[in-house]
């Protein structure tokens, strides 16, 4: 019996398309999963008067199998002001990877620190609230004392 190599690979071949354009889009099993760039961060001054920053650089990657990473580059001569009880940066960088998890119950993903550019952060569990508008993606600490968000927007190829 002949064996028609086309016919078996076309549908492992449509699987793996299939497969690979919900995890580029975020599939609805996790909206998260795929690339994003930071479109703009929120702060709030001393005053509690709220910052919007667009002059920042970062990524954030959420792969299928629960692992992250995230960078963010600050402009150049920026001083780094303390954004709360944590510091998340240094010499204008921010860099960590992890694994994490969502809790869609309390629409918050857990970051599970296992490097950082900052120390500090290794080993640390970072709740985070998220909400998505507009295609974008808004992560905030859940931490009452910290106040301050980031939007990020899917990378598209």
């Amino acid at each position: 019996m002949a064996l028609n190599i086309g016919a078996t690979l076309a549908p492992l071949a449509l699987l793996a398309s299939c497969e690979a354009m919900a995890a580029a889009s975020g599939s609805p099993a996790n909206p998260l999963v795929g690339s994003w760039h930071i479109v703009w961060m929120d702060n709030q001054d001393a005053s509690g008067k709220t910052i919007r920053r667009t002059d920042r650089q970062g990524q954030l990657i959420y792969t299928p199998d629960g692992h992250m990473s995230v960078q963010v580059m600050y402009p150049q001569g920026e001083a780094q002001e303390p954004e709360g009880p944590v510091q998340y940066a240094s010499d204008g960088y921010e860099a960590s990877y992890g694994r994490y998890d969502i809790d869609r119950t309390h629409r918050t993903v857990t970051h599970h620190v296992q490097a950082a550019m900052m120390h500090a952060l290794v080993g640390r569990d970072l709740p985070r609230f998220y909400s998505f508008a507009d295609g974008r993606l808004t992560l905030r600490s859940t931490d009452p004392k910290e106040h301050w968000s980031v939007t990020w927007e899917r990378d598209r190829d």
